[in-house]
Formats: C-alpha cells, structure tokens, sequence
C-alpha cells in the first residue's frame, strides 16, 4: 500500500503517523492551491526544504487574512480553529506536520536540580528554600 496522495497541487506522502503526530512530505507545483480548511484540535506546521510557499491564514478576532512567504528552512504554524490554505509560488518541497498541543506547563516538580562537588556535597541550589 502507498503512502502517496495525488492532489491538484501535487503530492502528498504519509511518513508517519501515531495519536499525537502526522508527518508528511508534500511536493507542491507552482500555482498550485490546497483547499481552504481548518483543524478543531490540531496543529499544522510547514517546513519548506525548497521552492517557495504561501500560508493563508484567516483570522477570527478581526477581519484578515494573514499571508506568511516561506522560502527554503523557513516554517510556520496555524493554530487550530483557524481556516488556512497554501500555494506553491514555485515548484517545491515541504514537510507538512499536525501535533495535538501539549501544555508547557505539564510538569510537576518533586525537588529542585542541585549540583555537588567531588566529594558528593551540594553546592549550588536551583532554588533555595527558606525556612
């Protein structure tokens, strides 16, 4: 079974996917344009290896439409609930990514770092405690 997807605008491959990450390769034609859509829960992101690409970006706390140039080793992502397209503006390369948002703030400390001296005795702490 292929990965691959024929579009309009070129193609799309499947390199990966899991439940928090899809990775695709896709070779867009200049002039070509991915249709107008959103993602309730996910994140898209491109990375252009070559060529040119345009993302369009429709904004719903004011009235525009954002557009964001990518050449190549450039990348750019749309929150989810946003509509967005993209357009080739030369023949090129991008990997196309989706991600569910984790929270940065994930993260439930038991101590703090430290570091000791050669003989096993802290030194330095992170955060020093007052009692």
């Amino acid at each position: 079974m292929s990965n691959k997807a024929g579009k309009i605008w070129g193609e799309t491959e499947l390199i990966l996917a899991n439940n928090s990450l899809e990775f695709h390769r896709i070779d867009y034609k200049k002039g070509g344009v991915c249709s107008k859509h959103l993602h309730e829960w996910k994140w898209n992101g491109f990375y252009v290896m070559s060529g040119q690409m345009k993302i369009r970006v429709w904004q719903k706390d004011y009235d525009l439409v954002d557009e964001t140039i990518l050449n190549p080793g450039d990348f750019t992502a749309v929150k989810p609930g946003l509509y967005h397209s993209f357009e080739g503006l030369e023949d090129g390369v991008a990997f196309e990514l989706y991600w569910a948002n984790f929270s940065v703030h994930d993260i439930q400390r038991e101590s703090v770092g430290h570091l000791k001296d050669t003989d096993g005795k802290v030194v330095r702490l992170d955060k020093n405690k007052k009692k």
